[in-house]
């Protein structure tokens, strides 16, 4: 990718931009409208939604009043856990699509491996994806054993799975899973939400490169093929979180940061996650 409108291939042919805008947490419903307008109109095309945040008729209304073309748009949302299952799913995905105002979404995903559940609400998602609502279908919060255990018994391999991934929790061995089956990474709370802004060597790679401690974080996502979905409301932080085209981290750049791995959650594990 070398600019912001680059693509990346899924598995099924499917392109979707390797940056996007999240919306997690933005519950104040004009600030968001005007978050995602910012993203849109400074060359975001990825908006990342899901019922659970309750912001998906904003991001509808954004979407609409921007005047950019559907087809030029990638828009994900997620099933949240109370609603697993193939009927529950099927009518979740129902008022997701009302509240967008959309006739079809560009990715949707398990929101989390709800036990006993996760395999039913799959089966319904590869219904949608069959009837042509939705280009592609994934998880978010899966880890090896979900993984393996959905693919003994699906039709259709997820294209994605969304995880919590950044320097302080790095996921190679899912990472290097999903690589091995042709499933993209993509990255929630790409910034560990701001906690790694002042750290010292990534503030040491951003002056090098005259870059903000956050581009240099994003950067190093990018340069392990991972998709960033970074969250913010302001427009000053959503066109820098874009910026990242002008520079690129080096072999010893990319070790140092590498080397920042703790094991480190910023959100829930999904192993004693409990929904």
């Amino acid at each position: 990718m070398s600019n912001l409108q680059g693509r990346i291939p899924l598995h099924n042919g499917v392109e979707m931009p390797q940056i996007g805008l999240g919306v997690y947490k933005m519950s104040n419903s004009q600030e968001t409208i005007n978050a995602i307008t910012a993203a849109l109109a400074n060359g975001y095309r990825a908006i990342d939604t899901a019922s659970f945040y309750q912001n998906e008729v904003e991001t509808g209304i954004a979407v609409k009043e921007s005047g950019i073309s559907r087809e030029e748009l990638f828009i994900t949302t997620k099933v949240w856990n109370t609603d697993q299952g193939y009927d529950t799913t099927l009518k979740s995905f129902d008022g997701s699509l009302q509240k967008l105002g959309m006739d079809y979404v560009d990715l949707y995903l398990i929101h989390w491996p709800v036990k006993e559940k996760y395999k039913e609400t799959w089966k319904a998602m590869e219904r949608l994806y069959a009837e042509g609502l939705v280009k592609a279908i994934g998880v978010s919060n899966f880890h090896i054993p979900h993984l393996k255990d959905l693919l003994n018994d699906a039709n259709e391999k997820p294209v994605i799975n969304q995880i919590e991934l950044h320097p302080r929790l790095t996921q190679e061995h899912i990472r290097s899973f999903c690589d091995e089956n042709g499933i993209t990474v993509e990255s929630w709370s790409p910034l560990a939400r701001g906690s790694l802004l002042s750290e010292p060597t990534i503030n040491h790679i951003a002056k090098k490169h005259n870059k903000s401690a956050a581009q240099v974080i994003l950067r190093w996502h990018l340069q392990h093929d991972l998709v960033i979905i970074p969250k913010s409301v302001s427009e000053k932080r959503i066109i820098e979180n874009a910026d990242l085209f002008d520079f690129s981290l080096s072999l010893e750049d990319m070790r140092l940061i590498d080397q920042l791995n703790m094991n480190e959650r910023v959100g829930t594990n999904p192993d004693t996650f409990e929904s």
